[in-house]
């Protein structure tokens, strides 16, 4: 961790302060020159605390392409935390004391509100900061350390190479740090749950499984890794074999010395404290203040203040609604039969899936890819704005493939020299339905996440922050409304795929049920899974590695439904208020033309956007 030294801090404030403001207008209103004059010195002045932030995460510049402080990672102890709330602390005093918001442009006051609101939310979640599970079967240190490492750490020189050995070296002690906020949280009664530290421990095998550690004649995931850039190095010019012997032969000192003890480490607990956890899973609601804690969760999740009876309310009438359209698709391909009895034809049925062989694997890849090159081409009838970085499909990486999993979307890089990636888990085709192949596909990447975080990323008329804020409710939100955008762009011309996209929106919907029943109404986990499997078509063995999803990131799972439908409020709303003056393409371009935002602050510039437009 290194932030700015507090001399080139004071530097950057001074020389924003010399510029000479231009004068209000003769009614003491800001003129426009003054407003765009403060704008820009606010824009100048996030830009600068957004780089301190950087200085606290170097894997996070990793994974924006950057390569300053590439030899290290970043430190996990909550002491760091502190001393990050610390300084987020200064950073909103100074914004208050050195800007006025009233003379601000809106998008200028957009970022001031923002600023602040990320603020109010670390110290909303300070109190909690030992009620999650650090290490889960959906992601932890254990995972994305050695993935970011594989993904995201370039090799393009020997440099490169000496500082990816220097982070396997780092990689121990970060992990350790880890360890240490599980126990510490253990020592106040937090314990996942059994199945999760089954995962983590099958997980952390796998990863210091194989060459240089044993137990398989294959490589382990790191050291083929290593292996394959050196190589690359090699075939480049870049270094002869002799020195590629030598980095070879660091990255063994460091995986056998540092990382392999760290990772026995945590097996080893994960093995022990399992005991400690209850043998039937359930929701947070019995841990220390798990209510409050549940609370908090939704709020970061949904960015709004609707309380868990309210979301449970809202999921079972979204789930009656949905079962209704549902209804209309069963009798249109001529189904004789409950809806129940359709879904339960639809599983596991083998015409609706791939052959469990590396070639049916291929298939449903190429497949997504067909779809998203039908999409792509009605892209410009639907947005002005359009992402420049590319998309590519893939299987995810043995090491962390879970049978069931949900795929996921991982960025690219801002200037495109990492595409986006859609992931998918492709260890047990029988978990991936092809009737479910469309709507995913879209949720993820065109005209889902890849698009809208792409063309964050992208901005160039706002504060660099805003080009990487995630709020769960408006990125998942997008991508739930994406699948149902698709099917206006011409996807789903299938029936079972459309309802195989009704599936995916019912998915969404029965979260708010079982989410909240399990965290707030005191759910176990086989009550969950049976009303999942009740009352939507989704496969047995998807539905339990949802569930187990859900249990282990409570309120995660609210925000998609709830972003989705505010979406779609705000759109009709919009139509409503503009008639035939309403674009669908710089509808869209509003909402993704500010970057992630909380869906209250969405609403407020989807409000003046339509204001402005009824007033031309």
């Amino acid at each position: 961790m290194r932030a700015l030294p507090a001399f080139l801090i004071a530097a950057a404030v001074v020389a924003g302060c010399q510029r000479e403001a231009p004068s209000t207008v003769a009614s003491g209103a800001p003129s426009a020159e003054q407003v765009e004059f403060e704008t820009a010195r606010l824009n100048e002045w996030l830009d600068a605390r957004y780089e301190e932030g950087l200085d606290f995460s170097p894997l996070l510049k990793t994974q924006l392409g950057r390569k300053d402080d590439y030899d290290r990672i970043d430190d996990f102890s909550e002491s760091a935390d502190d001393v990050r709330l610390d300084w987020l602390r200064g950073t909103v005093r100074d914004l208050e004391s050195q800007f006025e918001r009233e003379l601000l442009s809106q998008e200028g006051r957009t970022s001031y509100d923002l600023w602040r609101y990320g603020l109010e939310r670390s110290e909303a979640m300070r109190p909690f900061r030992r009620r999650g599970y650090v290490f889960h079967q959906m992601q932890g240190p254990h995972t994305f350390l050695p993935q970011g490492m594989i993904n995201f750490h370039r090799v393009d020189d020997e440099s490169d190479f000496v500082a990816y050995v220097a982070r396997l070296n780092e990689l121990g002690r970060a992990l350790r740090q880890s360890l240490e906020r599980a126990q510490l949280a253990a020592s106040e009664g937090v314990h996942a749950p059994r199945f999760s530290y089954d995962a983590v421990a099958q997980q952390s095998r796998a990863v210091i499984t194989g060459a240089p550690f044993g137990g398989s004649d294959a490589d382990s995931p790191l050291f083929a890794d290593a292996k394959a850039k050196l190589a690359a190095l090699v075939a480049g010019g870049k270094i002869d074999s002799a020195r590629a012997d030598e980095l070879r032969a660091a990255a063994t000192t460091a995986l056998t010395t540092s990382v392999k003890p760290a990772y026995e480490e945590l097996i080893a607990w994960a093995e022990a404290d399992r005991a400690n956890s209850d043998e039937i899973a359930t929701g947070v609601w019995k841990l220390p203040d798990g209510s409050a804690f549940y609370a908090e969760m939704l709020a970061q999740s949904t960015t709004t203040a609707m309380t868990a009876d309210e979301i449970h309310e809202l999921g079972l009438a979204e789930v009656a609604r949905i079962q209704a359209e549902m209804e209309t698709i069963k009798e249109q391909v001529g189904f004789d039969g409950t809806l129940q009895q359709f879904f339960a034809s639809l599983r596991g049925n083998p015409e609706f899936l791939f052959p469990n062989t590396d070639d049916g694997r291929e298939a449903y890849l190429q497949t997504s890819r067909e779809h998203y090159a039908g999409i792509e081409a009605r892209l410009p009838e639907f947005f002005g704005l359009l992402p420049k970085a590319g998309l590519v499909v893939k299987r995810v990486e043995a090491f962390r493939e879970q049978p069931g999993a949900a795929q996921h979307y991982q960025q690219g890089t801002r200037d495109g020299s990492r595409p986006g990636t859609y992931y998918v888990h492709l260890i047990d085709m029988s978990s991936m339905p092809k009737v479910e192949l469309e709507t995913v596909a879209y949720h993820e990447g065109i005209p889902g996440h890849h698009m809208q975080i792409s063309i964050q990323q992208e901005l160039t008329s706002v504060p660099m922050f805003r080009t990487q804020s995630r709020y769960t409710a408006y990125v998942e939100g997008w991508g739930l409304y994406a699948e149902r955008l698709a099917k206006e762009m011409g996807g789903f011309d299938d029936p079972y795929s459309d309802f195989g996209r009704l599936a995916g929106e019912i998915w969404r919907a029965i979260r708010l049920v079982v989410d909240t029943g399990l965290h707030s109404k005191g759910w176990t986990e086989e009550q969950a899974v049976q009303y999942f499997l009740a009352n939507g078509p989704t496969s047995e063995g998807q539905v339990r590695a949802e569930i187990r999803r859900y249990i282990v990131m409570p309120g995660q799972a609210t925000g998609y439904k709830i972003g989705m439908l505010k979406f779609l409020e705000l759109r009709e709303r919009a139509r409503a208020a503009l008639g035939d003056r309403f674009d669908i393409r710089a509808f869209h371009d509003t909402v993704l033309g500010g970057g992630a935002l909380p869906l209250s602050v969405l609403e407020r510039r989807v409000d003046d956007w339509i204001a402005a437009q009824s007033a031309r």
